[in-house]
């Protein structure tokens, strides 16, 4: 692909001067690994409208290489932001500042650390462009330590007041914006934030993982307006990107760092134990404010029974005695109450609140995981103040002085479907339901038996389904036998790496288990009967690896049992005068193999086409090599599993199990290898995780992973080229933190570019002739497991 893309700009690159070109070149191998193919036209697009700007060959080849770092920093989609503000930069300043600015993005993106704020810090750069183009030089050459002490709106601030105090008196701008005038000090001190998120990203990463054993996405956000809360949108946990010091008194303060810990932690809460949102139809605002409120009491309890530290942390913030009074009586109520339903030991003066309380806190224990509850509970609580009239408007309601909380608006769902999101995001976030269910409801109920797989609710019968021809043959079928479609498992989710933010995506793959259609298992005998001289190379195999059962061991110092011979031989030595040997005992030693195989299948549309140098397709010749394999860790004895994969985007991995590992190879085993098909798509790191889980139920201490494959990683869904090898590549690091060895034989000849850096240097064998691979997979399994 990259090469079809550079020959599409041929024209360009002859145009271009020599060291342009060789700019490019170097840095284009770069653009590849982290820029998807749309994301590269981008990039070159954004190179020759640049050449075409006439401001020399620096700014082109500083934006060829900058372009890179910013895609892995902030995502490709930040390059047309780029470079439209480079574009409307250059008519009002220099080339030199437009070099400076795109030289420094890079910093820039990191400490801002998401992609929104960059296209912000983009427009702002363009507005001092227009009102103090004498200041941007300066500004840029200081833009590190600028970042490094301001958010994104205390730059803004501090910017628009040196623009608007010395517009007209040049010395005086550009001594303020290079931070050497008493006025830039002033103002950067006054603007300057306690903790910045940025500085503090990784400890709250690694503080919610040590709570709740996974990955969430925390991103900052410009929190320019005073009624501004933290939110949770698409999973990602939106927070301040600057939070000051609570100073309590002249020797106490609360640190910024640990409002941020209080307010990740209650966020995570909300993901962690919200199962499904509430109805949001037919309640008013303040209904649900009042709702909103509950939730928070329920999930907080649920936090603190699991970890009793956080209710330190959070009453520390509710305690808070404010400087202004509340703007309405009714909120400094609420402000103690939500003491009250987080402590069950506080009481206030309201004894209808006390009682309120009490009685949360009695049935908050059985009722912890329903949010229904919540639901009840919330408009009892408003409907006690609204027979007060104490209810306030909703302005003074969003001004909720417990700063820590977010706005709630993960645990409501509105029916009105938001098309901006796309259809593809309204039909992932709609859950599969499944229930069991007896055989009269099946036969009555189901409204569409042949339903696909990704229908909203799916019922599973269990017992045999009878009909009257049936009573009569005595020959009952199953409900999946009578339609003859095979049974699909639960869903099992995993996480996938992505490597562009250096965070897993939790559950973000989901794979579903299939038994394939059963072919005829005479055709699996065919190729044993095929490869017949191959056979006494395979029976050596065994022979060479069956384990040996009990050996002697003799010539030991330290045995179970003395070796007679040895003993004699030393007695004659003595009565000679001679030194004896002393290694005169022998241990009786059980030899056995403690090893356990997953041979991993690629089951992809890709297999079914003829390889070169053959008449045959891939997915015949695996069918081949899983057979002698199969015969050959058969007669050794080890326990293995013959499975394969397929995938249709991460919401179906299809994972078909055709041979388990207590199941021997027999006719149902053969059947099922003679009957695998290939199709759909590669997503090789989910196939992998899920087969090191079936691995590690074994007791064995040696386990292998032996993965067959004729491409890459990839899938309908992963535009990036990079993505999911970085999974793969992932995913194949933490099975070997857990004991599990992945080695990747494959057919692609162009492998060398992608499989070194996957499976390691000495976990992988490219096979150049492909008519050998029946012979070469049986001596790879040997060469491995001796």
């Amino acid at each position: 692909m990259s090469k079809i893309l550079l020959e599409d700009y041929a024209d360009f690159l002859v145009e271009i001067a020599p060291e342009v070109k060789e700019v490019l070149e170097a840095t284009f191998q770069d653009a590849v690994r982290v820029i998807s193919p749309a994301g590269l036209k981008d990039y070159l697009d954004g190179a020759k409208a640049l050449c075409g700007l006439g401001r020399g060959n620096d700014l082109v080849m500083t934006y060829l290489e900058v372009m890179p770092q910013m895609a892995k920093e902030c995502g490709e989609d930040i390059i047309p932001d780029c470079v439209t503000a480079a574009m409307k930069a250059s008519s009002m300043t220099s080339g030199e500042v437009i070099i400076l600015l795109l030289s420094t993005l890079p910093n820039v993106a990191r400490h801002l650390g998401d992609a929104q704020l960059v296209r912000g810090y983009l427009t702002l750069i363009h507005q001092l462009v227009s009102t103090a183009a004498r200041g941007l030089r300066p500004m840029l050459m200081h833009i590190d330590e600028l970042l490094s002490k301001l958010t994104l709106s205390g730059l803004r601030r501090w910017a628009n007041f040196g623009a608007k105090a010395y517009r007209r008196d040049y010395n005086n701008l550009t001594s303020y914006f290079s931070l050497e005038s008493a006025d830039s000090r002033a103002m950067l001190e006054r603007e300057r934030r306690g903790v910045l998120f940025i500085k503090v990203q990784r400890k709250l990463n690694f503080y919610l993982r040590a709570l709740w054993g996974r990955d969430f996405f925390i991103r900052p956000t410009g929190a320019e307006y005073t009624d501004f809360r933290p939110y949770i949108e698409n999973k990602i946990l939106y927070v301040p990107d600057a939070l000051d010091d609570i100073k309590l008194s002249d020797d106490q303060s609360i640190e910024g760092l640990e409002i941020y810990r209080a307010t990740v932690a209650h966020m995570a809460a909300h993901m962690m134990y919200t199962s499904q949102p509430m109805s949001a139809e037919q309640l008013s605002p303040a209904q649900m404010f009042f709702i909103g409120l509950l939730e928070d009491a329920r999930v907080e309890y649920k936090a603190v029974n699991e970890f009793p530290g956080l209710k330190k942390l959070w009453r520390s913030l509710i305690m808070l005695e404010h400087e202004e009074p509340a703007e309405h009586k009714t909120m400094s109520i609420l402000e103690g109450f939500a003491l009250q339903l987080l402590d069950e030991d506080e009481k206030g003066n309201d004894e209808q609140l006390n009682k309120f309380a009490a009685k949360f806190h009695e049935k908050i224990e059985a009722n912890q995981d329903d949010n229904h509850f919540a639901w009840l509970m919330g408009v009892e609580l408003y409907n006690i103040f609204e027979g007060r009239k104490e209810v306030p408007s909703l302005r003074i309601l969003e001004r909720y002085r417990v700063d820590y909380r977010d706005d709630n608006r993960i645990i409501w769902q509105y029916e009105d479907i938001n098309w901006d999101k796309g259809v593809e995001y309204v039909a992932a976030s709609q859950q599969q339901v499944r229930y069991e269910v007896s055989p009269l409801m099946m036969a009555h109920e189901v409204d569409c038996e042949l339903a696909g797989d990704d229908a909203q609710v799916i019922w599973t019968c269990t017992d045999i389904m009878r009909t009257y021809e049936d009573d009569l043959s005595d020959d009952a079928k199953s409900f999946n036998d009578a339609w003859g479609k095979e049974p699909v498992s639960d869903p099992f989710h995993y996480q996938e790496w992505d490597y562009q933010i250096q965070l897993h995506r939790p559950d973000w793959a989901t794979i579903f288990e299939r038994r394939p259609p059963k072919g005829n298992p005479e055709d699996i005998e065919n190729i044993l009967t095929e490869y017949k001289p191959i056979a006494h190379r395979i029976r050596q195999i065994i022979d060479l690896l069956a384990p040996a059962g009990v050996q002697r061991q003799r010539g030991m110092e330290d045995g179970d049992e003395v070796d007679i011979n040895a003993a004699i031989d030393a007695m004659i030595a003595i009565r000679m005068g001679e030194q004896p040997n002393p290694r005169i005992t022998m241990r009786n030693v059980l030899n056995t193999r403690d090893l356990s195989v997953v041979v991993l299948l690629d089951l992809s549309e890709s297999t079914n086409e003829v390889m070169e140098g053959s008449d045959k397709t891939v997915l015949q010749l695996t069918r081949e090599a899983a057979t002698l394999v199969s015969t050959a860790i058969e007669g050794i004895g080890d326990p293995f599993a013959l499975h394969g994969f397929a995938s249709d985007g991460r919401h179906d991995v299809q994972y078909f199990r055709l041979k388990d590992f207590n199941q021997h190879f027999d006719d149902d085993a053969k059947s099922r290898l003679a009957g695998m098909k290939g199709g759909l798509s590669t997503r090789m790191g989910a196939a992998l995780r899920h087969a090191g889980t079936h691995l590690h139920k074994q007791q064995q201490k040696r386990k292998l992973i032996l993965l067959v494959t004729d491409g890459e990683p990839a899938d309908i869904d992963e535009s990036d080229p990079q993505h999911l090898r970085f999974d793969t590549k992932k995913a194949v690091e933490e099975l070997y933190s857990t004991g599990v060895l992945t080695y990747c034989l494959t057919l692609d000849p162009q492998a060398d570019t992608y499989v070194k850096r996957i499976f390691g240097e000495n976990n992988y064998t490219i096979v150049d002739n492909v008519e050998k691979l029946p012979e070469q997979l049986p001596l790879l399994f040997a060469s491995l497991t001796a």
